[in-house]
């Protein structure tokens, strides 16, 4: 069993990947990405969770939930970027360490695409790489957490 586990969320639209503007958003499937996630999360000594939803309450409720069972949340809110200020507040809340990702630049799309209501509350994003943005996110998420833990130790 490992000691680090990781919640990582999917936000509305993402299961239907693959399909959905393939030019912007790339032609793997969220099943594929999972698998990626999957497969990178024994090189990093950690468990994963994933989920997806389309729905607002239920990733708020999922993020609620996290806390005590997680050490961290990977999050890509999808639209809810721009627009969740519930998300936004969810993650203050439970006071996880998140990293926000997305497959696109956001700062390279539409003008509305630039203000993300989750990077206040994250200790980073990265938005640009494609399925490389969670591999990357996921890296990120878990150096943090163990060089707070060298941290504890001192």
């Amino acid at each position: 069993m490992h000691s680090t586990s990781i919640l990582v969320l999917h936000g509305p639209n993402l299961n239907l990947l693959g399909q959905r503007e393939p030019g912007i958003y790339g032609s793997l499937k969220l099943v594929d990405i999972n698998r990626l996630l999957k497969e990178e999360a024994p090189r990093l000594q950690l468990e994963i969770f994933l989920m997806q939803s389309n729905h607002e309450g239920v990733l708020v409720d999922a993020i609620h939930e996290a806390l005590g069972k997680y050490q961290g949340i990977l999050i890509n809110p999808g639209a809810y970027t721009h627009t969740s200020v519930a998300i936004r507040d969810a993650l203050a809340a439970v006071n996880l360490p998140t990293v926000e990702v997305h497959l696109s630049n956001i700062y390279r799309r539409e003008d509305f695409r630039h203000h993300s209501y989750i990077a206040p509350v994250a200790i980073g994003q990265i938005s640009g790489f494609g399925e490389r943005s969670y591999l990357l996110g996921l890296q990120a998420l878990v150096y943090h957490l163990r060089d707070k833990s060298q941290e504890a130790r001192i």
